[in-house]
């Protein structure tokens, strides 16, 4: 894997260089409270592939970023639905799944599995199920509760809706997206962008860009 550009990377490295997993562990690490997003899409902007899942446009590329922000955090946030379509399983980093539904996805449950859910869902309050919300999901109290009681780096790997409700709601710092050299065609119905819900109006400046066998890795700062 080799940088493209890095103007603004947390650690000094140039165009052109060559990147371990241990450089790449150093880029994505951060010492400060953050919310990072994570997210692959095609080059035509699909969040999904063919399927409608987001494990078939990876790249072994896409792994090794993935993988290193999964290093770097201290919990990890994903959306019942992309938990369920993707077939999440306990990660061996805290993982807090957000649903409306009262009951993890069968494949997500675990020890260091966290449920936030509704009150209205009728679920029952616990040291892994957290009512966030009467009728909604409240992302702020999700990811205050999340910091509390795992750490202040989290990282959230979707889905559109979640990530969407995150931005909107001022929480995100970073976002390191993935594009992997496939296009898919279709619709949004079919084959969501990276956010889906609220309009919002974000600037991001780039921190670095880094490229291996065709996928493009970059990490963008919200500017605040």
């Amino acid at each position: 894997m080799r940088v493209l550009t890095c103007d603004h990377a947390a650690v000094a490295v140039s165009p052109g260089d060559e990147l371990s997993d241990d450089d790449l562990d150093s880029l994505y690490v951060a010492s400060d409270p953050l919310l990072r997003l994570n997210f692959v899409t095609t080059l035509d902007g699909a969040a999904t592939g063919p399927d409608g899942r987001s494990g078939t446009i990876n790249s072994a590329a896409d792994h090794r970023g993935f993988a290193a922000m999964r290093r770097a955090a201290d919990v990890l946030l994903v959306g019942g639905g992309t938990a369920r379509a993707e077939g999440y399983k306990p990660a061996g980093t805290p993982m807090v799944v957000v649903s409306s539904r009262s009951q993890l996805p069968p494949t997500a449950q675990g020890d260091d599995v966290v449920l936030a859910t509704t009150r209205s869902s009728g679920a029952v309050e616990a040291e892994t199920t957290w009512l966030c919300g009467e009728d909604h999901v409240d992302p702020v109290v999700v990811v205050e509760r999340a910091r509390e009681a795992f750490g202040p780096h989290v990282l959230c790997e979707g889905g559109p809706s979640l990530a969407a409700q995150l931005v909107a709601a001022g929480l995100v710092d970073e976002l390191g997206l993935s594009w992997t050299p496939n296009l898919v065609g279709g619709d949004r119905s079919s084959h969501p962008r990276l956010l889906d819900g609220a309009d919002v109006d974000v600037d991001l400046t780039c921190r670095h860009l880094l490229e291996q066998d065709g996928t493009l890795l970059g990490l963008w700062r919200v500017e605040r």
